[in-house]
């Protein structure tokens, strides 16, 4: 249950004195949505307090029956049923947070279980550096360094951390898209789109600690795990997961520009998230954007040309997938194929994929679809968006609602002892950088990077390792313990051992000896 918690971690994650909360008090964006619906400890501290008043807890349990409803109605079921079960689900639930955003919500604040809350994001917002992680194996490389497997001490939570060696960032001019990747990853919040939860420096390395995904990336499950390629079941469970990943990331307005199986990884349950985000860009409202970037033979047309876009390329990144999990092999190169880049790119702009007798008549369909050179005329790329994908008769077996959820069991699920990648022996060594200096001006970019903790991830952390269930403990018929009883004083911070040994030497040896003590009388 504890596995991996340091001996200290009570004293790591001790609770603050509420009196201790009074600047957080005044300065919290006090909005119910946040609050109480998105951050996951504030939530589960929101129904704490609604447990306590009957007519609360009425509200409480009617939201998770209209939730229930929602998760179980088939994305395929007749539109009009399902228009009408969405319908009614969404305006219950949204009239049932109005009622709780208003008085309920304003009591709430003033109970202990809100100062509860104050006392998270205390612990929440500590300093964050190397020495909250134990650091593990090299589990391979990223552009500016390596990714190691880490370790919170606190929970025991195991991690990804990506370093970002500071003077190999220098000297290739890569500040805007490290600190690119850090914010855009900061703003994104979905199952399908790997995590950022803590962001630190260390005198030689800016620190990415990330969702750790130990069941390997789709390339090497679709080369080497037998006959390349995979079943047409395994194949619509990514497809579906990625859907929903690019989704979340355009709602947000983020267009990822590098679907390519190298950069799907899977965990250890089977399910998938994607990762690396180096070339993602916000697209800003109601503009299309320009750049030449992506993988050679995943790029699409548009990018090609250096034509603008917006959000066109990542469904035709989901288009090559598709085609390459199920050939076990890429639309526009063969496997190993020897060719330049612009015969590639020729091919892409210019022919026709092929496909063999592996395609079905659905999957055939929605490769077509998904591959038009035109962007005007592919799937995903009209006002639906993602919805358009989803609704394609090639996901006709899959409820998006419950995959959402999280409560569909992949096909396949990694095996905990098997390792799905080179070895680590294999992965190339990366050489010392000379000649270049940090100044004022790094650590400036530096102090923009270096935030510390994100918050729903640390949330979450916190729940998931049971650290939340052993912490959040109130006194006797739900009063308030000492550490939020307004009207006694903080306990004084505990003294290391050297610290009390220390004090007692020089109490000892400053204190007058009796004899000095007799001469002093007299």
């Amino acid at each position: 249950k504890r596995k991996g918690r340091s001996k200290k971690w009570r004293e790591i994650l001790r609770f603050p004195h509420i009196s201790q909360c009074i600047e957080l008090s005044k300065t919290i964006d006090r909005d119910y949505s946040s609050l109480c619906e998105k951050q996951p400890i504030g939530r589960l501290l929101f129904r704490l307090y609604c447990e306590t008043r009957p007519e609360l807890l009425r509200c409480i349990h009617l939201l998770d029956a209209m939730v229930c409803i929602h998760t179980h109605t088939h994305t395929h079921t007749k539109p009009f049923k399902l228009l009408l079960s969405c319908f009614f689900c969404v305006f219950y639930c949204r009239a049932l947070h109005d009622y709780l955003s208003g008085a309920p919500f304003s009591d709430y604040q003033n109970s202990m279980y809100f100062d509860r809350f104050l006392q998270w994001k205390m612990l929440e917002r500590q300093s964050v550096t190397k020495d909250t992680f134990r650091q593990y194996r090299v589990l391979g490389k990223g552009g500016f360094g390596e990714v190691c497997a880490c370790q919170v001490r606190a929970t025991g939570k195991m991690y990804a951390c990506k370093k970002l060696e500071k003077k190999r960032i220098k000297k290739r001019k890569g500040e805007s898209m490290a600190l690119n990747e850090k914010q855009i990853l900061e703003k994104v919040n979905s199952r399908f789109v790997v995590s950022l939860a803590y962001a630190y420096e260390t005198k030689d390395a800016l620190c990415l600690v990330l969702t750790i995904m130990n069941g390997g990336d789709l390339k090497f499950h679709i080369y080497n795990m037998g006959t390349p390629g995979f079943e047409k079941e395994r194949v619509q469970f990514y497809a579906a997961e990625i859907c929903c990943g690019l989704e979340h990331l355009h709602r947000e307005s983020i267009v990822y520009r590098d679907l390519k199986p190298e950069n799907i990884l899977l965990d250890d349950n089977g399910h998938i998230r994607i990762s690396d985000l180096g070339l993602a860009i916000k697209v800003p409202e109601g503009e299309m954007i320009r750049g030449r970037v992506g993988t050679v033979g995943y790029m699409a047309p548009e990018v090609i040309n250096n034509e603008r876009y917006s959000m066109s390329p990542d469904w035709w990144g989901l288009g090559c997938l598709i085609y390459e999990m199920t050939a076990g092999r890429s639309p526009f190169r063969a496997r190993k194929e020897r060719v330049k880049r612009e015969e590639v790119e020729k091919r892409v702009q210019e022919e026709e994929e092929e496909y063999s007798d592996k395609f079905t008549e659905d999957t055939k369909a929605i490769c077509r679809m998904l591959l038009a050179k035109d962007p005007k005329q592919r799937l995903g790329c009209q006002a639906e968006g993602g919805a358009e994908v989803k609704a394609h008769p090639f996901f006709k077996n899959i409820n998006f609602k419950r995959l959402e959820a999280g409560i569909l069991e992949p096909s396949f699920v990694p095996d905990p002892r098997a390792v799905y990648c080179k070895d680590v022996l294999d992965i190339e060594q990366f050489s010392t950088v000379k000649g270049v200096n940090l100044d004022q001006t790094d650590n400036d970019f530096y102090s923009k990077f270096a935030t510390g903790s994100v918050s729903i991830p640390w949330q979450n952390e916190m729940i998931e390792t049971e650290c939340f269930s052993d912490l959040n403990v109130f006194g006797p018929q739900g009063s308030r313990p000492p550490d939020l009883d307004w009207t006694q004083p903080p306990e004084p911070p505990r003294r290391s051992l050297l610290d009390r040994i220390f004090r007692r030497h020089v109490r000892i040896s400053s204190s007058p000896t009796e004899e000095q003590a007799r001469e002093h009388n007299s």
